[in-house]
């Protein structure tokens, strides 16, 4: 693996005078384990990326050929490239996007991917940059993007050269596009989209208009013909994929393309421009005409790396070594990229739940939230570092509301996928709320949430089950594998969110209704087992009950992804009841160190993830969180392709070890207290922003002889003792300094 900064980026940047932080970020970490990252070409929160598209091949693909069975566009494992796709999701576990590809080719034209694709070789990448070289072709091919449009530079060897555009291959479990070629230099059309996680209901169309800077010699479009169709009625066909050549200039169907042709010389380059929208093919060219640096590939690469310069400049971290630098700004890198906007530069938007346009002046409208795992820390980490962007992610969900009557759950350009459980909007806005992020529709995201907290039956899109859950306070289990706990647990903490909602905006009522709700966890508590159980509707427990099962991935009653174990501790907003349940202090301490040495801990499960932070709630205990995050932070973290545990899910992982290597961590949101930690670095610095907090930087500061000195000692505030091992966002945001004393032993 190679990354490299060339000397007109490295000019640009010693004449700029910022520093350099892209230096530390390996686009390739994630892109195997399953951590479903991609190192395309993307700007901060950018609506296109322009990634490598290799999982589905040829034989020498070792993976399934179908590609609709991939979460995601690229594998570091295989070097089998079949295009560049232009939309696409990062760190996500369904098949989505990664649609409108360009693939250039050499010789005669092969619309077939499987017989045109390529080996990469000499991959390289970093913050809004791509490049390989195609073995096949001799092609030397570069990626970049502005927010709604990719460019591509192909370097090409002497002779007949093709740039492809397929619209038949991708993620996208939809088939369906259409394709016009508007003169010699332009194409346009669209693709169809959606069914994330195979959920019927969500297809929406993207619209793309390709711009060359070379005029193509010949020009033609493609459709993929039905074996025997092809045979007999297409004699001059190719396989099954019958060529229009010239005289043909649109196309509709599944399985389509255009082809464009060059004569070439050696070393000649040829600059592809794409805009992209969701609202319109005029849209996407007003796009392209708006962001468009007319061909000029190096002007948008450095534009793309300054951006990325500036918003991973937050915060600038001393000490360390190179990989541990690495890992912590790939991290934030990772969180800069979901949600992304979906609006395009005329503030045009699809709105949610139907094919009406919106449009938005004052702010962003963002799309691509994964609100299960991301209300968890992702957004707690925007509203510290980035909190512009997080208010408007906020004001977006408050809009998702109005336009179609429902928060979203797991919302994707302006479509819900009802994917995974629980009312996990809730958490997210009042989080922020409570951080200071106040100007949004206040009452209408109350009114939201009173909605889906309260009304009854199959009405109810967020929570189908909330019958029994209001009269007797749990969710019982009614078929094998309904992961009802896992419902239940997310009720309560979004009732627990809502509840701090109403006593800040003066509901007593409400506050006292709904905090009574969030406490009904403790119907699965079985003394027997000492962990959460599922429960009949009769009352009594789950028979043949095993707390382990559900390890892998294997079907578990009552759980969704993960065992008993991995969700027992999930009442962040309730230590103190869940610790009177298990019998004290001693046997909560006791049980939750168990998790951890015994292997029932799962660093890439969302449920779980707060559980190393949850020591700090018992004096004289709290140096087990020191010890034991600092130990997953070493293990599951590398600088490689592996270097995340699992699913990044839009960020959820790379926000925790972002939060874990500066010391601090939000165990639940609607609490803004952080729990503290030995920090990974000497010196972290954070740039705040002072339209929104007080003060224009806090430094978090660690004194220590080793590396092995993780265990706190002593915290001081701006020089003064602080006592206990928690911190209020409020003071946080005041800035000054946090002074950690380290050593060796605890």
């Amino acid at each position: 693996m190679k990354r490299f900064i060339g000397i007109s980026t490295l000019l640009f940047l010693c004449l700029s005078g910022f520093a350099q932080f892209t230096e530390y970020v390996n686009p390739f970490i994630g892109t195997t384990n399953f951590g479903t990252t991609n190192p395309g070409a993307v700007v901060p929160r950018g609506m296109v990326s322009v990634t490598p598209f290799n999982v589905s091949g040829s034989d020498i693909n070792k993976y399934d050929k179908d590609a609709r069975w991939w979460s995601t566009p690229y594998s570091w494992d295989n070097s089998y490239l079949t295009g560049f796709s232009h939309v696409n999701l990062s760190g996500v576990g369904c098949p989505e996007l990664g649609v409108i590809l360009l693939m250039p080719t050499t010789g005669k034209v092969n619309a077939d991917h499987k017989q045109y694709g390529s080996l990469m070789k000499n991959q390289e990448a970093n913050p809004g940059y791509y490049a390989t070289r195609l073995e096949k072709y001799n092609i030397k091919t570069e990626l970049s993007s502005t927010k709604r449009t990719g460019i591509s530079r192909y370097t090409f060897p002497k002779g007949q050269s093709n740039i492809l555009l397929n619209l038949g291959l991708g993620l996208s479990n939809e088939l369906g596009a259409k394709v016009r070629i508007v003169n010699n230099k332009e194409i346009e059309g669209s693709r169809m989209t959606g069914t994330f996680c195979y959920n019927e209901g969500s297809e929406r169309p993207v619209y793309f208009v390709a711009r060359f800077s070379k005029a193509a010699k010949n020009f033609g479009v493609w459709k993929n013909m039905p074996e025997l169709e092809a045979e007999a009625a297409w004699s001059k066909t190719s396989g099954k994929y019958k060529y229009y050549e010239g005289f043909t200039r649109e196309m509709f169907g599944n399985e389509i393309g255009t082809y464009f042709t060059f004569d070439t010389q050696e070393n000649e380059e040829i600059i592809v421009e794409v805009g992209v929208s969701y609202v319109s093919i005029e849209n996407a060219r007003l796009n392209l005409d708006t962001e468009s640096n007319d061909f000029d590939f190096e002007k948008t690469r450095l534009a793309a790396q300054k951006d990325w310069n500036d918003i991973l400049g937050r915060v600038n971290v001393e000490g360390g070594t190179k990989d541990q630098k690495t890992i912590f700004y790939t991290a934030l890198y990772h969180t800069q990229i979901h949600p992304n906007i979906i609006n395009d530069v005329n503030g045009q938007y699809p709105q949610m739940e139907s094919f009406e346009i919106g449009e938005t002046a004052d702010c962003n409208r963002y799309t691509v939230f994964s609100l299960w795992d991301t209300y968890r820390n992702f957004h707690p980490l925007m509203a510290l570092l980035y909190p512009q962007e997080q208010l408007d992610m906020v004001r977006s969900m408050v809009d998702m509301y109005k336009e179609s009557g429902w928060l979203p759950k797991w919302e994707l350009n302006s479509k819900e996928t009802h994917v995974m459980e629980g009312d996990p909007s809730i958490p997210v806005i009042v989080d922020s709320y409570l951080r200071g992020l106040t100007d949004f529709d206040v009452e209408a995201a109350y009114e939201a949430m009173y909605k889906s907290a309260t009304i009854e039956g199959a009405k109810n899109k967020l929570r189908p089950d909330i019958d029994h859950y209001l009269a007797e306070g749990y969710v019982p289990i009614e078929e094998e594998f309904d992961n009802s706990v896992s419902h239940a647990l997310e009720y309560y903490i979004a009732d627990w969110n809502l509840a701090q909602f109403a006593k800040a905006l003066g509901k007593k009522a409400d506050y006292q209704k709904f905090l009574n709700q969030s406490l009904g966890y403790k119907n699965y508590y079985s003394k027997e087992f000492g962990v959460l159980r599922p429960k009949l509707a009769d009352g009594t427990f789950l028979k043949n009950f095993d707390p382990k099962q559900g390890e892998n991935f294997e079907p578990c009653p009552g759980f969704h992804e993960g065992t008993s174990w991995q969700y027992t501790f999930c009442v962040p907003h309730d230590i103190k009841g869940l610790t009177k349940l298990m019998g004290g202090k001693k046997k909560f301490v006791n049980k939750l160190q168990k998790v951890f040495d015994e292997d029932l801990y799962d660093m890439a499960n969302e449920p779980d993830i707060h559980y190393p932070f949850l020591f700090n709630y018992f004096k004289g205990e709290e140096w087990r969180t020191q010890k034991e995050v600092r130990r997953l932070v070493d293990k599951y973290y590398k600088n490689a392709p592996d270097g995340i545990p699992g699913n990044d899910d839009c960020g959820t992982l790379s926000a925790w070890i972002v939060y874990s290597m500066m010391g601090m961590y939000p165990v639940c949101p609607g609490d803004t207290d952080y729990a503290l930690t030995s920090p990974v670095f000497d010196k972290i610095t954070i740039e705040l922003n002072q339209e929104f907090y007080p003060a224009k930087k806090l430094e978090i500061i660690s004194k220590k002889s080793s590396d092995n000195d993780i265990y706190i000692h002593s915290i001081k505030r701006n020089g003064a003792n602080h006592s206990g091992y928690f911190i209020n966002h409020s003071d946080l945001v005041k800035g000054g300094s946090i002074e950690f004393e380290l050593k060796s032993s605890k």
